[in-house]
């Protein structure tokens, strides 16, 4: 056993002990940002926001009349055709509920675009609502072929879901990976959830803390990105800060965004502090040493390190070069 863990300690180590001062593309996605399709005015300003995620929207921020549905439906594809949009790995659709009349058009139209690469689900109460929205993308897929996997990600807005959450989670297409094969993340929707539930929301979000945690361990549980709630006080940035901080302390990867003002504090937050990023290096520094002196542990400012914090410490070091954070060299 000491064997094994040594090794895993020694290539952890040798992949992240670096410098890395910058990075060409961030793969980490921290800031979802909704854009409203109903708007040629923010369609264009999204060309320029630097969310990492952007959600062109075609449910909640568009009027429910089928007029402004299509028009909005019509408009986004239109965008989706022009070659300054933004890359294709920073591009989500929130299409209509499955239960909505406009649910079948949004998928056979926005499909048709090579520019989706990821598909917000809204109203997601089961396992059953995947196999059905799956066996609308794999029909629009046998038209239009692709062949880069869809992302899927459904939205976590009812008691109902909250209740199968293991379920969604853990859902497999019957139509294989390019149709949406299995769920890349987990979205919580608070305001419907409390809408849902009849739970009365709170600026203390005390009220929310046992969804907010079963949502973040089940997407850790199958691999998942956590994605948190919209902090509607898009206004009150510390309270932002705050909100960001709770999402992460709870296991979140990231959060959704609906003001741009928003973006640069949840991708500030959602990422290793500078202090966490050295702790970790000295971790991984430390553990070498002692494993190569035949220790299976050490102790660092105080505190006993083992090999469950050597998870830590590679996870912290690996979210730090995702996100193009400095790593410092540790020499001795």
């Amino acid at each position: 056993m000491q064997t094994l863990i040594r090794a895993v300690v020694h290539q952890n180590f040798n992949q992240s002990i670096r410098c890395f001062s910058t990075r060409k593309s961030p793969t980490v996605r921290r800031s979802y940002l909704y854009v409203p399709s109903s708007s040629d005015k923010l369609l264009e300003k999204s060309l320029t926001v630097k969310s990492d995620i952007i959600i062109y929207d075609l449910e909640d921020s568009v009027s429910p009349a089928s007029t402004d549905k299509e028009n909005a439906r019509d408009r986004l594809y239109s965008f989706f055709q022009r070659k300054d949009i933004p890359q294709p790995e920073r591009i989500a659709v929130r299409v209509n509920d499955i239960n909505t009349p406009f649910f079948q058009q949004d998928i056979a139209h926005i499909l048709q675009s090579s520019s989706v690469r990821t598909l917000i689900l809204p109203k997601i109460h089961s396992a059953q609502d995947l196999h059905y929205v799956s066996r609308h993308i794999h029909q629009t897929y046998q038209k239009y072929p692709k062949e880069i996997p869809l992302r899927i990600i459904p939205s976590i807005e009812s008691a109902r879901a909250l209740w199968n959450l293991g379920s969604i989670a853990g859902w497999k297409s019957e139509h294989g990976a390019l149709n949406g094969g299995t769920v890349s993340g987990l979205l919580f929707a608070a305001e419907d959830y409390c809408a849902d539930t009849s739970i009365l929301r709170t600026r203390s979000r005390q009220e929310l803390l046992y969804t907010r945690s079963q949502i973040a361990i089940a997407a850790k549980a199958f691999g998942l990105e956590a994605i948190d709630m919209v902090c509607i006080h898009y206004k009150d940035l510390e309270y932002l800060q705050d909100e960001c901080e709770d999402g992460r302390r709870l296991g979140f990867s990231g959060k959704q965004a609906i003001h741009p003002t928003q973006i640069e504090i949840i991708q500030n937050t959602f990422v290793p502090t500078a202090e966490e990023i050295l702790r970790a290096a000295k971790i991984l520094h430390g553990m070498r040493a002692a494993h190569a002196s035949q220790k299976g542990a050490i102790g660092l400012d105080g505190e006993m390190i083992d090999a469950p914090m050597i998870k830590q410490a590679t996870k912290i070091i690996e979210i730090a070069k995702e996100a193009g954070l400095e790593v410092p060299q540790i020499d001795s």
